[in-house]
């Protein structure tokens, strides 16, 4: 029998990843071999590397930046570089099919399908779509849309709906694990804090600014990035992690509310899990604003409150935090209402018939 294989791509952000760690175990328990094409250093090989069953190959990449820096003279020839580096391993390795979730490692990855003739099938996770899918979209067969809205954003007749893909395993956490990993208790909320894989300085400024008001009614899990953890700070109640990985879902179990940035793959999660949130999306200064529509298309159907970087004083922090813990019930019926539609198996029925 003919061996199955697929070849995942997308990195740069965990946010990037997660979409591919979802999928990948389904498609190993049907038989499928599997390989990853990620960066040399880039979170994916972080996360995917220790995967069973999984061989990791690293391209040369380069940035896709939308500021002025005299390393995007050298970009386009990493770029290149990494499309033939993708091009030798797609030869070597066959895959019947290439499944990207974005980032900029995935366009020399699907620009050498293309040259490859393996169909290619992308996944944007965002309300529109980010600038390494921009550039990959006329290479790949399909389009996958997480936000019903950013169809309108995507060619017709490659585009799908298919919803937010979550992992399984977020709903397995054990919430005594939680509790033993931060020294809490169950006599107060708890409140998770996210800044995203890198951390947010802004985010982590407006923490511990207001420590001592939000101790009074939370205990808090401020994950606050790499080189952010504030050793001077030793409070009960108030716990601090750089990142965490098999861990998460055990900080999950124990979490009443969340404060994040608004990453699509993030706050979906949160949405399944059903934690009411604060959602504080990268300003427009240091993004295209993506999440900025993620939080307000949030807000609009009831599922968070936002507010955004530039209002984000001390004072304005409290009130939006107080305001969200009132309107927890309603919210959380809101989510109720939420039906995910199967998006794990719409987008396996769609790979395998790429």
């Amino acid at each position: 029998m003919t061996s199955k294989r697929i070849l995942f791509t997308g990195g740069g952000t965990a946010g990037h990843v997660i979409v591919n760690l979802a999928l990948i175990p389904m498609f190993q328990k049907e038989g499928w071999e599997v390989d990853y094409i990620g960066s040399y250093d880039g979170i994916e090989r972080k996360l995917i590397e220790p995967l069973e069953g999984v061989t990791y190959y690293s391209i040369s990449t380069g940035k896709l930046r939308r500021y002025f820096s005299k390393e995007n003279f050298k970009d386009p020839f990493k770029v290149l570089k990494g499309t033939g580096q993708a091009l030798s391993i797609l030869r070597k390795r066959k895959p019947q099919v290439v499944f990207s979730k974005g980032g900029f490692v995935s366009v020399p990855v699907v620009t050498a399908a293309k040259l490859n003739g393996i169909p290619a099938v992308i996944h944007e996770s965002d309300y529109t779509p980010g600038l390494a899918n921009k550039l990959a979209i006329p290479f790949a067969k399909k389009v996958l849309a997480t936000f019903p809205e950013t169809m309108e954003h995507l060619p017709e007749q490659k585009a799908e709906w298919v919803g937010a893909v979550v992992r399984d395993e977020l709903f397995e956490g054990d919430p005594q694990k939680g509790y033993s990993l931060c020294g809490f208790t169950k006599e107060k909320p708890v409140m998770l804090v996210m800044g995203g894989s890198s951390g947010s300085k802004k985010i982590n400024e407006s923490i511990r600014g207001n420590l001592d008001q939000l101790l009074e009614k939370f205990q808090i899990v401020h994950l606050c990035g790499h080189g952010n953890k504030d050793e001077d700070i030793q409070r009960q109640g108030y716990a601090q992690f750089e990142y965490v990985n098999e861990e998460l879902t055990d900080l999950f179990a124990i979490t009443d509310f969340v404060v994040s940035r608004a990453g699509s793959n993030a706050i979906f999660e949160f949405l399944a899990l059903k934690k009411p949130m604060l959602l504080i999306p990268l300003s427009r200064y240091a993004s295209r604003g993506d999440q900025i529509v993620n939080a307000q298309s949030f807000v609009k159907q009831g599922f968070a409150r936002m507010v955004e970087e530039e209002e984000l004083e001390e004072d304005r922090f409290l009130q939006e935090v107080e305001q969200l813990q009132e309107e927890q019930d309603q919210i959380l019926e809101n989510m109720e209402q939420y039906q995910n539609e199967r998006a794990k198996e719409k987008v396996m029925e769609i790979i395998k018939n790429a």
